[in-house]
């Protein structure tokens, strides 16, 4: 009966470690809700303005990685966000509602677990665009990256709840004139689902 119990355990820790294997394919989806603390420098020819915005946001992440070695998956996220922003000006309460688009390759390694919990942190870097309307001189686009980090609780050997933090910054250019530049920093809870594939 003792070895029984010991087969079980290590066929069990060998079935929640096989999501992670070289070969294997993960697809995921995260949603952010409202929980983004967000601030925006605006420069233009080198000088900073003093805007700043508080922010709440709604985002849905899906993602597509392969795991090119154990423990190692490479793949691709995108970012679809909408963001209400109200200025924190001196007597202004403009607000101002925001859709982003973000574009990534990924890196992400998860930690080695005894249990069906998941540890990982990952990087991206990509393009990312923005607009608040349909004139150029509100549109801005360029350069992106990412960090994210959390743990995946597996529900089986296919599927698992994601909960993570994520980090998006962002250096991006006016669509009518080059030199004023976005400079965007936000950090982000995120819940979602990862499913593992073979």
């Amino acid at each position: 009966m003792k070895k029984l119990l010991v087969l079980g355990a290590f066929a069990l820790f060998g079935a929640m470690n096989a999501q992670t294997e070289k070969g294997s394919w993960v697809i995921g989806g995260t949603t952010n809700l409202g929980f983004n603390n967000r601030t925006d420098k605006v420069e233009y020819d080198g000088e900073s303005g003093d805007g700043k915005f508080k922010t709440s946001t709604f985002g849905f992440s899906p993602s597509v990685a392969y795991f090119v070695a154990n423990k190692i998956a490479v793949g691709l996220d995108a970012s679809f966000i909408s963001t209400t922003q109200k200025y924190d000006g001196v007597g202004s309460d403009d607000k101002f509602t925001t859709s982003t688009f973000a574009i990534m390759p990924t890196g992400t390694y998860y930690f080695k677990s005894d249990s069906k919990v998941l540890p990982y942190l990952g990087v991206g870097l990509g393009f990312a665009s923005q607009k608040e309307g349909d004139d150029d001189s509100d549109k801005f686009s360029g350069f992106a990256w990412k960090g994210k980090g959390g743990v995946v609780f597996l529900l089986n050997q296919t599927v698992g709840i994601d909960l993570g933090l994520s980090y998006m910054g962002g250096s991006l250019k006016n669509g009518e004139d080059s030199k004023l530049v976005l400079k965007s920093n936000q950090i982000g809870v995120n819940a979602g689902i990862s499913i593992f594939l073979k």
